[in-house]
């Protein structure tokens, strides 16, 4: 019995500095899965154990105060770090009607909770949303095509343009809304097939997303994936990317092809694409939604290969382009591309001139989140990106667009840049899908 006690109170000394720093950081988006219950539970288990010691008669020696004062702590640091929150969400809110209108429009939020999303629709503070499996869960699609409708309603009734409202379906592995939407299997199928018919293949799964997307409310899909199949073998370091299984194929020619059609598809169902993840992840090794990484290709290179497919679909449709969060070191080694002005204007803007919408992939990725993500919102929007993507954690927005009240407070954000990216909104193909999609959706309720 002895030796059981020891081993506990060894136990009790070891997780104590764990469940104070789980406490301290309990916004962090790696510990989403101890929001609201587990974090009732970490609060109630660490009172538990100061009353188990002090019953135990530990706060007699000097040890056993340090050990209760530690057990103490969990509590204090997670109160500490909601009113931390709840102080920026306060700051976000409070946002001027004129801070909303010059921000708001660049931000895409994922959501949980109706009534919080509502809120930030209805005073301007996002110019999107982004529905996954969690909108779904243990709901009807109609439940989700209703909320939709009623936030686009939202909008209209306080004369603000229709959201962009972009889902995730790819195909294959990646298709976040199937079931209960039709599971279409990865463009990758398609790449053996004869080139007349891939496409009239991809053209079909292209309509079949197109058309659900589009009954649903859904204006913007992220998809398809341009980056190049990387070579067959097992990245140990990748543990959600999974490029290997979501690109289309190794030939830049097949991808083009194929990818051009699924667009031709969508497009034609109302929906728009979003051509994802340039400059390119075949070739990175490490996984973005945890890591920094760095694509080392020389440019001509990667102009002769890897980003054929993203100039030809961009030349051929009218399709977002979704930056990701690696760093292109022949041109910015400094930063990731998706906050990179020499990756965005330079290249996108100036040498492609193509002047649709730029979006971020995921900012609630560790690429970027666990780094300076405050210089990065800065740099993105002076950069020329159009839509900041916050879709994993959407608690992560208030910190995200802070970053951006902050920049714009301060004088750092660039007004020509606000002014043209506003423009390219205000034009762009999402945007006015988004007036038809609302208007398809009012019809479909009233019947």
């Amino acid at each position: 019995m002895q030796f059981l006690r020891r081993i506990g109170l060894i136990l009790l000394w070891l997780a104590a500095p764990v469940v104070a720093f789980a406490a301290a950081n309990k916004n962090d988006p790696y510990l989403v899965p101890l929001r609201g219950a587990g974090n009732i539970v970490l609060v109630v288990a660490s009172i538990a154990i100061v009353m188990l010691l002090l019953r135990r008669g530990r706060w007699r020696t000097m040890a056993g105060k340090l050990l209760v004062m530690l057990w103490c702590l969990p509590p204090l640091l997670m109160s500490a770090a909601h009113l931390k929150f709840e102080l920026r969400k306060h700051d976000v809110l409070g946002a001027s009607a004129a801070e909303a209108r010059q921000l708001g429009p660049h931000f895409m939020v994922g959501y949980s909770a109706f009534p919080e999303v509502a809120r930030l629709a209805e005073q301007g503070l996002i110019g999107g949303v982004y529905v996954t499996r969690h909108n779904i869960r243990g709901r009807t699609i109609e439940a989700l095509r209703a909320e939709i409708a009623a936030l686009q309603d939202k909008r209209r009734a306080v004369g603000l343009p229709p959201l962009v409202v972009a889902a995730d379906q790819e195909g294959g592995i990646v298709g976040h809304l199937a079931p209960p939407l039709t599971k279409v299997p990865a463009l990758a199928t398609l790449s053996s097939l004869a080139p007349d018919e891939q496409q009239t293949k991809a053209e079909e799964f292209g309509r079949i997303h197109g058309r659900e997307l589009a009954g649903l409310g859904v204006n913007l899909n992220l998809a398809p994936v341009l980056d190049l199949k990387p070579p067959q073998r097992r990245n140990r370091l990748d543990f959600h990317t999974l490029i290997g299984q979501r690109a289309i194929a190794t030939d830049p020619v097949v991808v083009s092809t194929i990818a051009n059609a699924y667009v031709r598809g969508l497009e034609d169902s109302g929906v728009g694409a979003t051509l994802k993840h340039f400059p390119g992840i075949g070739r990175v090794r490490t996984d973005t939604h945890h890591f920094s990484a760095s694509l080392n290709t020389p440019v001509r290179e990667l102009e002769a290969t890897d980003w054929l497919p993203f100039r030809e679909v961009l030349s051929h449709s009218h399709s977002a382009l979704m930056v990701g969060h690696v760093t292109l070191t022949a041109v910015d080694p400094d930063r990731a591309a998706s906050h990179s002005k020499r990756v965005v204007q330079g290249i996108i803007r100036d040498k492609w001139n193509y002047q649709g919408m730029v979006m971020t992939d995921d900012l609630v990725m560790g690429a970027i989140y666990q780094n300076d993500v405050c210089k990065a919102v800065v740099e993105a929007i002076n950069a020329g990106v159009d839509m900041l993507l916050v879709a994993y954690d959407s608690a992560q927005f208030y910190r995200i667009f802070a970053c951006a009240l902050d920049g714009s407070r301060q004088g750092r954000l660039g007004a020509a840049m606000l002014h043209a990216s506003e423009t390219r909104l205000v034009r762009s193909f999402p945007t006015e899908q988004a007036r038809a999609a609302s208007g398809r959706v009012r019809v479909v309720d009233r019947h």
